[in-house]
């Protein structure tokens, strides 16, 4: 399960954190010892006596890291600049015990951004799941809400979870598919 990439780690702090697969949120003690196994997107993948847990990017100090800054956009950015950013936000979004974004897991299926006025943007996502009984998925919703709703001239943020069409790995990027052997 660990291979080189795991780290041991001792929490700085007591900390927020949603067990993998359930997506049931408790609190990690202070000194409590585990594993980062998994660093991708801002948040954190932590292995703490046999279980799993996903632990916020905003809580990266918990661990001895540093937290994601916010996406910068140009000055006087278009709704196309704004989309573009988005969707790099959205390649941040991983799946905690799948190493790949959920854009190039195919899970992204429509991104709209309309203004609003006064330079500030309403953005609605529809997005769905590689299993419909998935116990993070209100987690991935919520990380993917907070992924956009940093984005500067962002007021409004609007990600709803669909399933139709169901998922399937077709879906998946070519990069994703080979990245997770099914190529």
């Amino acid at each position: 399960m660990f291979g080189q990439s795991s780290e041991p780690i001792t929490l700085a702090r007591d900390v927020k954190a949603v067990i993998i697969p359930a997506g049931d949120e408790l609190t990690l003690r202070e000194g409590t010892m585990g594993f980062l196994t998994q660093a991708l997107g801002g948040s954190f993948t932590l292995y703490v006596e046999g279980s799993l847990f996903r632990i916020a990017g905003t809580d990266a100090d918990a661990l001895g890291k540093e937290p994601t800054r916010p996406p910068e956009v140009p000055a006087d950015p278009t709704d196309a600049d704004i989309e573009t950013v988005i969707w790099q936000q959205l390649k941040t979004c991983y799946d905690p015990e799948i190493p790949v974004n959920i854009v190039d897991l195919g899970l992204i299926y429509r991104c709209e951004v309309d203004a609003l006025g006064d330079g500030q943007r309403s953005v609605a996502v529809d997005m769905t799941l590689t299993a419909p009984g998935c116990g993070m998925g209100e987690i991935l919703v919520q990380d993917a809400q907070e992924k956009i709703a940093v984005i500067p001239t962002v007021a409004n943020v609007n990600v709803q979870l669909v399933f139709d069409p169901p998922w399937n790995q077709s879906m998946m990027s070519d990069e994703a598919r080979l990245q997770t052997g099914l190529m």
